[in-house]
């Protein structure tokens, strides 16, 4: 079964999980499936992260045997369950809540209260960055039809009402030339430059930078107040992980990533680049970026250099910032990055990192600015 990542909308890594893309159980070896998975999982469980489990199309046909269940649950110790911050489980039938109770036993009370059952899809959008989802049609189909099944519910072709304009304040979700032209040609975009401002000041030395959540009302309150234009404190918070998640947030809901979507497949391209040539062809790869971008991730790739300077203290090397920051950078223009898509733009991001003095040498914009 494919299990795709991309980020949630509260900056933890999210992993996705579809049943009806199962193969009969006959042609599937359960103990592969397993290792598979803890494969995938092993790539996230250092930092907080998400489950979305998609039920709909486990049938009798290949449907897991409740021994295999019962073993991977015993499988995935304590470094699995630690980190999993949220498990959601869409579109549950009674056979989930019947296997839960049958396992109720076994789950720690602090585990259950992790799971959160969703009847429809549309109940994901308030947790996950929708647009970045890949469902499977037959998973839209199954949904569809419960909506309309559903008594005086939306018909299934009732589309979601058109977005509201945004505000001349806002700063999440619109793109760099907007926020740009409503904050008198300010190049870094202000929630950058105060994250990153106050990061450098206070969180250098912090083990684990990046790579946690905060609570999901602040960072929902720290979005209001940026985007109606209010001063925003992070003193006050009192979390240093704040700031961090507002940073990741504001890259991942800019409508086009910072590395544009025409650059995408040149950087999936670099793990064919042979690994002596690999810094330079990101340093070419860079030159066609527009200047307004090329600024911003300058400015973004300094800091995060200076972060991995500071990687015997905050555990924060080129590699591991690769693995949160590259999702943020690029993503393609339909659908989210898969498994196979995630090394490449690991590895593109770490050489940014790692040589941003090289590889950002030959551009010096006009107006730079560098925190």
């Amino acid at each position: 079964p494919p299990v795709l990542s991309c980020d949630d909308n509260y900056g933890r890594k999210l992993v996705i999980f579809s049943s009806c893309l199962m193969p009969p159980s006959h042609q599937l070896n359960h103990h592969h499936l397993l290792q598979y998975l803890m494969y995938t999982l092993d790539q996230y469980v250092e930092s907080d992260y998400t489950v979305v489990y998609f039920h709909h199309g486990l049938r009798s046909n290949n449907k897991p045997s409740l021994h295999w269940l019962r073993n991977a649950y015993r499988e995935f110790d304590r470094k699995y369950k630690k980190n999993l911050k949220a498990l959601y489980v869409v579109h549950p039938t009674n056979f989930i809540r019947i296997i839960w109770n049958i396992f109720q036993p076994l789950i720690s009370h602090k585990f259950g209260k992790k799971l959160t059952y969703v009847n429809y899809l549309a109940e994901l959008r308030d947790h996950l960055s929708w647009d970045q989802l890949i469902i499977p049609p037959d998973v839209l189909r199954h949904d569809e039809r419960l909506r309309a099944a559903q008594k005086g519910g939306p018909h299934p072709s009732s589309k979601t009402p058109p977005p509201r304009p945004p505000l001349p304040t806002q700063q999440f979700g619109v793109s760099l030339q907007y926020i740009v032209e409503k904050n008198q040609g300010v190049m870094i975009p202000p929630v950058m430059s105060q994250t990153v401002s106050y990061l450098k000041d206070k969180g250098l030395q912090t083990e684990g930078i990046f790579r946690r959540s905060a609570r999901v009302q602040l960072i929902k309150d720290v979005q209001k107040l940026y985007n109606q234009g209010k001063p925003v404190v992070f003193e006050q918070y009192g979390d240093i992980h704040v700031p961090a998640v507002i940073l990741k947030t504001f890259l991942r809901e800019l409508p086009e990533p910072l590395l544009t979507f025409p650059l995408y497949h040149q950087i999936q391209d670099i793990v064919r680049v042979e690994s002596s040539l690999r810094v330079t062809t990101c340093k070419s790869i860079l030159e066609s970026l527009p200047e307004h971008n090329y600024m911003v991730l300058k400015y973004l790739l300094c800091f995060l250099n200076m972060v991995s300077q500071q990687s015997i203290v905050n555990k924060m090397s080129p590699s591991n910032l690769a693995c949160v920051f590259g999702v943020n950078l690029s993503w393609p223009s339909q659908g989210s990055v898969s498994l196979t898509s995630l090394t490449p733009l690991n590895i593109f991001t770490e050489i940014l990192i790692e040589h941003y003095h090289t590889v950002f040498s030959s551009r010096c914009p006009q107006a730079e600015v560098l925190p």
